[in-house]
């Protein structure tokens, strides 16, 4: 049932929202979204991660309104939009390939919406400058898209989503054809504009670096369900399911025998890589460190940093990953087969469900 309209309702609401779609050659029908529930409050910046056909896209998309969903609402602002159609809905969505009008200058590209919408000429050009000026781009507005860099053409996309002013932007994997210099700039950007502007942003990613750069809460994903709703210290440091563990980020399993002998408990837990240290010859660990012999199988120089696999006395194998401060390639050649110590502490040792799969 949904929830009276009003200022303290979500903007976005999703109840026990589900997507099937036909099978193959008249096969069964596939479940991509199955029962979702979520809240998005106002001004946030929420990132919906998962690998591909997960469901990530496909709930952006009934949002959107671009995707009728089999069973459950969605609701903008406390009020049912299930059956709307996507231009009466107060959201608007930025694609990865921009859609600019190559014919069009930069500032017309801008206007566009706002001239179907027949806004009086004076003010949809205030407002399109407006726009412009709140991604950096002012002095742009006589170019075609065509002179710009991917950077900057997606800049144009953003803001003339912007300037309708909607109540929220969603966003399908935007960053996705820039280049990896570009994109790790356009991050910092995209989340310094949402906050300046103060418009909720629902971000779609696989990327599991950008959602934790960018978002204020993440939406992990998995086989069309989700596994977790946290912040990304949430997420990373305390996943709830193997899949999260494994997913957001690298992660180390110690399984019944292995976190018996060493944490005192039979069960399954996580461990990062960057949160495990190499004791040195004669060192003591500190006061409440768990700390487990083991051998090192594996060194991989990555410049500022070094991975190593070691295998535990214990039975399972973990890798450590630590800043290679004073190290060189050749300091790290040198463990390959030493018999180590690894260290840490027990609270970064996060419980994960038995049977999780």
């Amino acid at each position: 049932m949904s929830q009276p309209a009003g200022a303290n309702a979500p903007v976005v609401s999703l109840r026990g929202l589900r997507k099937e779609f036909p099978g193959v050659g008249g096969g069964s029908r596939v479940v991509a979204v199955d029962g979702v529930d979520l809240d998005i409050a106002e001004g946030e910046f929420v990132t919906l991660l998962g690998p591909s056909g997960s469901g990530k896209t496909t709930v952006l998309r009934m949002i959107a309104g671009f995707e009728t969903p089999s069973g459950g609402q969605v609701l903008l602002r406390g009020a049912d939009v299930t059956p709307t159609a996507p231009f009466e809905r107060d959201v608007n969505t930025v694609f990865q390939d921009y859609a600019l009008f190559p014919h069009m200058t930069v500032l017309q590209n801008v206007e566009y919406g706002l001239r179907v919408k027949k806004v009086p000429r004076a003010q949809r050009r205030e407002r399109a400058l407006e726009a412009l000026a709140g991604v950096r781009l002012e002095g742009m507005e006589k170019r075609a898209p065509g002179q710009l860099s991917g950077g900057q053409r997606q800049r144009v996309a953003l803001a003339r989503a912007l300037v309708n002013r909607p109540s929220v932007l969603l966003l399908d994997e935007p960053l996705g054809a820039l280049d990896l210099k570009l994109r790790e700039q356009m991050q910092v950007e995209l989340k310094q504009i949402q906050r300046e502007v103060g418009i909720t942003f629902v971000f779609v990613t696989h990327d599991q670096e950008e959602a934790l750069t960018m978002s204020d809460r993440i939406v992990v994903f998995n086989r069309g369900r989700v596994d977790q709703v946290g912040t990304p210290a949430e997420i990373y440091e305390h996943p709830r399911t193997t899949f999260v563990a494994g997913f957001v980020g690298t992660s180390n399993l110690l399984h019944a025998k292995a976190s018996e002998a060493l944490l005192g408990e039979a069960g399954l837990f996580s461990v990062r890589p960057e949160k495990i240290r190499l004791l040195a010859d004669g060192e003591d660990p500190v006061m409440g460190e768990t700390v487990a012999p083991a051998v090192v199988e594996e060194v991989v120089y990555a410049g500022a940093t070094t991975r190593i696999v070691a295998r535990l006395d214990a039975g399972d194998s973990l890798v450590v990953q630590r800043q290679n401060q004073r190290t060189s390639s050749l300091d790290t050649e040198a463990l390959r087969g030493a018999r180590v110590r690894l260290a840490w502490s027990r609270e970064h040792a996060s419980r994960l469900p038995d049977d999780d799969g």
